[in-house]
């Protein structure tokens, strides 16, 4: 599906066009003064004109996956029609390519070979579970493409195609554990996931962190995308009776665990077991219902409720775009982040190309992030702090910690291989 950054009419776009105004001004980075010829801009024959760049957007909106990934879709456009309205990139307005890659990963890799081959974008955004990321990245390496990847991971991995805009391990998995081991005394953990790469991996990290500390895993399960019948599981955590269930259960699946996990008993407000979920953003509770989650606790870097500046500004504009009754999750900001670090790259660089994007990237920085202050590292991680939210009934999270500093990324942590 071809499809360009098109304004909206009517009331809403008068409204969304003033919000853009309260975006500060140090997100835009450029104006349309900043302009290169496409000959000097674009040596590598990427889909560039003197008036337009094209670049892609990849992301499952169909399937169980779509549940967590519409609200990336979302942010992307957001961040494009703001950079669009502020003249572009190197004075060329963006043009987006989106495909869908249908919770299913070899549809992951066709599409974003014909993003990279046919279509010749100059980036993509785009993927959210390690399963798709590790499907298209042979490509993007083979074919030199540049992919802006939003969702928190588990880590083991550094391409110099891909800008990591989530948190690696260190920055979520080992600093939730910590959290609640130190101020809610966990002695014992269950850990649940879905039965692909992200989750596994994860909870092998889990495991090794809690062990590390000498503490108990009292049980690790798995189930496949889309499954809704948990019930048999639930029944095991009762009788082992954790102190935590540290659950990466993701997608559609979400709503099923949750409801069933609420029928069968367990009161989450009450913390036996307390509940750390590394998956469930504002989106996924959306699915869920506050009032089936109210309780839980969840490891991130963003919450739709964080007060500071740079986020109201955010939340105004992405409710304007896309209603009132939307929410934005960790994911959804991280893939917010994406357009405007490659628009800065690309300044950088006075290119577009994928090797001088590249060199451009380390020390990237965007002030006036949603989330805060973030900065890319050298290994194509951002700089970014952990915070743990308490789910409320309401569907949002009430900020109950976060690390006092920024969190330096490390993809390969010593003795979590």
């Amino acid at each position: 599906m071809h499809s360009k950054s098109q304004p909206f009419s009517g009331t809403r776009r008068r409204r969304f066009l003033q919000n853009l105004l309260a975006v500060p001004a140090a997100i835009m980075l450029a104006n349309a003064s900043l302009t290169a010829h496409a000959d000097s801009a674009n040596t590598t024959g990427l889909a560039v004109t003197d008036k337009t760049v094209t670049v892609g957007i990849l992301h499952s909106v169909t399937g169980t996956m779509a549940i967590s990934e519409t609200g990336s879709v979302q942010a992307e456009k957001l961040a494009i029609e703001q950079i669009n309205a502020m003249g572009g990139v190197l004075g060329r307005k963006i043009e987006y390519i989106q495909e869908d890659g249908a919770s299913d990963w070899p549809t992951f890799a066709e599409k974003s070979k014909k993003l990279l081959i046919k279509d010749k974008t100059a980036a993509v955004f785009g993927c959210w579970t390690s399963a798709s990321r590790k499907a298209v990245l042979p490509i993007f390496e083979q074919y030199n493409g540049m992919l802006y990847y939003p969702t928190f991971y588990e880590g083991l991995e550094q391409s110099p195609n891909v800008i990591y805009t989530g948190q690696e391990a260190t920055q979520q998995i080992l600093a939730g554990i910590d959290w609640v081991v130190k101020e809610k005394g966990a002695k014992s953990f269950f850990l649940l996931g879905s039965d692909y790469i992200w989750p596994r991996t994860s909870n092998k990290i889990a495991r090794k962190h809690i062990e590390k500390l000498g503490l108990k895993v009292s049980g690790e399960e798995y189930y496949p995308l889309g499954h809704t019948q948990f019930n048999s599981v639930i029944n095991k955590i009762k009788l082992k009776k954790p102190d935590v269930i540290f659950a990466s259960v993701v997608g559609g699946s979400n709503v099923a665990f949750y409801k069933q996990l609420k029928a069968a008993g367990i009161d989450m407000t009450k913390e036996k077991p307390l509940v750390l979920t590394i998956s469930v953003t504002e989106d996924e509770i959306l699915g869920i219902g506050g009032e089936n989650i109210e309780g839980a606790y969840a490891s991130m870097k963003y919450f739709q409720s964080l007060t500071n500046d740079n986020n109201k500004n955010f939340v105004k504009a992405f409710k304007e775009r896309w209603g009132k009754d939307i929410v934005i999750g960790d994911v959804t900001q991280a893939a917010y982040l994406g357009p405007w670090l490659w628009k800065a790259a690309v300044e950088k660089a006075g290119s577009f190309d994928i090797d001088k994007v590249r060199a451009a990237s380390p020390g990237i920085e965007l002030k006036t992030a949603p989330e805060g202050y973030v900065r890319v590292h050298e290994n194509h991680h951002l700089w970014s702090k952990t915070r743990i939210g308490n789910a409320q009934a309401d569907g949002q999270y009430k900020i109950v910690y976060e690390t006092k500093d920024l969190i330096e990324p490390d993809p390969f942590p010593a003795g979590y291989k």
